[in-house]
């Protein structure tokens, strides 16, 4: 119960830190930053669903992020429809598109899933590119507008659209906590320990695998849809090859398969890089290093870190008190043992 307490409290805070950010610290550049930050958490979660509780690196998240943004600049600037309808689209096109690839990469396991997955997106990254009639191709599309009005609400200044994306932040963790503890998360991670049990015990791995490749297009999409109405243009570069290594250093770094993860290690890379801005031609000579580093002697990330050093303390807690409980034992049966013998 304490735990429980004491993690609530953390989530608490980070959310009035969240809140209260534009207000404390009024800066227009690092509020753009972190409202960036938002949105690739938000597409480093949905690729955490998938790699880290189920097991399968999906290597074509950039280019589902891309559909998302394209799907809603397409929407909103040639059909001119509603922003809000445009957003729902873009992430029902995405999440449609991920169940069509989905059935045929889900058929594969292991590195031939990321290289089908790799394959995957560079072929939507080509499809952008080269289709000029509807996506502009290299010129890119230009004129999303912003988030349309929602009654009183206006998202027209960034402080409005740094809270919007804050909103769907805070419903992605959400959402991702009630699958992760739910018998369908505790379904997805028993098929990542051992997919061949899972199908031995009754569970139908191909329906399941199908379900989160979907949820993580979904989240992907919706994570694109949000960039494009903050951005206002998109290129075919949201679609390449880059932009999945640098979600994967996100989530390596955070932590994969735990849900703190994605938002520790996106918050963290983007820190440091805005901090190293200077040695930007030389940044994966800096993050390479350092990741693989990471890799071996940290496998879960920053937060798995974490979370294993908190076992290990509880774990000499409990000892110790069992010793020492041991003890007062062993004195008071000698205590007992003198008086008789008195």
């Amino acid at each position: 119960m304490g735990s429980l307490l004491k993690n609530r409290g953390w989530v608490i805070g980070a959310l009035a830190v969240a809140i209260l950010f534009p207000f404390v610290l009024p800066n227009a550049y690092f509020l753009h930053i972190l409202t960036l930050a938002f949105i690739w958490m938000i597409a480093v979660y949905g690729l955490n669903l998938l790699a880290g509780y189920t097991g399968y690196l999906s290597l074509a998240h950039a280019g589902f992020f891309a559909i998302g943004a394209y799907a809603l600049g397409l929407l909103t600037v040639k059909t001119e429809i509603n922003y809000w309808l445009a957003l729902v689209l873009a992430c029902l096109i995405t999440s449609a598109i991920g169940a069509v690839v989905g059935l045929v990469a889900l058929r594969t396991r292991e590195h031939f899933f990321a290289i089908y997955t790799l394959c995957v997106g560079y072929i939507i990254y080509l499809v952008i590119d080269k289709w000029d009639g509807l996506t502009g191709g290299v010129r890119g599309l230009i004129g999303i507008p912003v988030p349309s009005n929602i009654g009183p609400l206006s998202f027209e200044t960034p402080l409005s659209q740094y809270y919007l994306v804050l909103f769907f932040l805070i419903f992605t963790v959400l959402v991702m906590y009630r699958i992760v503890h739910s018998l369908t998360g505790r379904t997805f991670i028993a098929i990542r320990n051992s997919e061949d049990l899972a199908q031995t015990i009754g569970i139908s791995t191909m329906k399941n695998k199908l379900l989160v490749f979907v949820l993580s297009t979904f989240f992907a999409g919706l994570a694109g849809a949000l960039y494009a109405s903050f951005i206002r243009f998109i290129g075919p570069d949201i679609g390449y090859i880059t932009i999945i290594f640098d979600l994967l250093t996100y989530l390596l770094v955070g932590g994969i398969g735990t849900l703190a993860g994605p938002i520790v290690g996106t918050f963290l890379i983007v820190a440091v890089s805005q901090s190293l801005q200077f040695l930007q031609d030389y940044r994966m000579l800096i993050f390479g290093p350092l990741l693989t580093l990471l890799i071996i002697f940290y496998p879960r990330g920053i937060v798995g870190a974490y979370y294993d050093w908190r076992m290990k303390h509880t774990a000499k807690k409990v000892k110790r008190t069992r010793k020492e409980q041991r003890y007062f034992e062993s004195e008071t049966v000698d205590a007992e043992k003198k008086v008789k013998e008195g």
